[in-house]
């Protein structure tokens, strides 16, 4: 162990996406579509909810801030897998590498920090109405963003400054088009029990914890739906909510399956797959969830666009929380 140690690695291959030659040009095409609608999609819902009046409550404080978390989470790894299908070089420096796993780190842990938000804050809309602007206040929703940061940064950094503690020799082929942690892991030459026990425990803190809040929050939404019965209510309770679980199930079922319930037959195939469907497939998907299921986007697309003249700073609106 100690002499495999002395040999250091200065970059990682990445093997990328078990595609055939032959089709390499079509399905970059389809990648490269695929980043453009979810760069464009949560640009979209950035500036809307920015210059409509309307849309500055907390719900969609906290939209705004998971469009712009889809849109960095999805650009950590994308250009990088549409640059390598290009240009046959599948190469990424070691601190290149630790710098896109602190990345995927910060920007899905915040993804599911704000999805919590985002539960709680149907939860007290739907279940208390009247006290709806007095409970989620704007020191309570800047609190509950600035919180979800700066947990994100302390998780992602002590990951990367564990990674960075080891050591890797001869084998530096990443078998992901990612610089993925486990795969990051099963490379290393140094004992890695600290690091697997350090991903257990916060994979339950910031994984577990959070889809149990959600859960939690919708089920008391049912709860209180159903104690008193009526068709307007129950479809006003679902169709506010269907968009956010329709979210949280793609988010939350892709990566608990894959980190936290793995299967020993798994193939690199399967994994490669479900980790395209939460880094590529649910940040493209989340504009049209949240648009198309909801008039209240609707309605801003229609007053920004068909305005004669489009502000530039937000229209000069202060956020309220009415």
């Amino acid at each position: 162990m100690t002499g495999r140690n002395q040999t250091t690695v200065s970059e990682f291959l990445l093997l990328g996406l078990p595609i055939e030659s032959e089709h390499q040009n079509l399905f970059y095409a389809l990648f490269l579509a695929m980043y453009i609608t979810t760069v464009l999609g949560n640009l979209l819902i950035i500036i809307l909810i920015c210059l409509d009046p309307h849309l500055h409550t907390p719900m969609y404080l906290f939209l705004s801030n998971l469009s712009f978390s889809d849109l960095c989470f999805s650009s950590v790894t994308m250009p990088k897998l549409l640059q390598d299908m290009q240009s046959q070089d599948p190469s990424i420096p070691y601190a290149g590498c630790l710098t896109q796993m602190y990345f995927l780190l910060f920007f899905g842990d915040l993804e599911s920090f704000l999805l919590v938000a985002m539960a709680y804050d149907r939860y007290v809309a739907i279940c208390f109405p009247l006290h709806y602007t007095t409970i989620l206040s704007p020191r309570l929703c800047l609190s509950l963003l600035v919180l979800s940061w700066v947990l994100t940064t302390f998780h992602a950094m002590l990951h990367t400054l564990l990674m960075a503690r080891l050591h890797f020799c001869e084998d530096n082929v990443i078998a992901h088009f990612f610089c993925d942690m486990s795969a990051l892991l099963k490379l290393s030459c140094s004992d890695t029990r600290v690091n697997e026990l350090v991903i257990f425990i916060t994979g339950e803190l910031i994984l577990v914890i959070p889809f149990l809040l959600i859960i939690t929050s919708y089920a008391r939404i049912v709860s209180s739906t159903l104690k008193v019965p009526s068709e307007r209510g129950i479809h006003k309770a679902f169709s506010t909510c269907g968009s956010h679980l329709t979210v949280v199930s793609l988010f939350y079922g892709t990566i608990i399956g894959l980190y936290l319930c793995p299967s020993a037959n798994n193939s690199t195939v399967k994994e490669t797959v479900m980790a395209m469907m939460y880094n590529v497939v649910t940040p493209m998907l989340n504009p049209f969830i949240y648009s198309l299921r909801n008039r209240d986007m609707k309605g801003a697309l229609g007053r920004v666009f068909w305005r004669k003249k489009l502000p530039f700073l937000c229209d000069g609106q202060v956020w309220t929380f009415a």
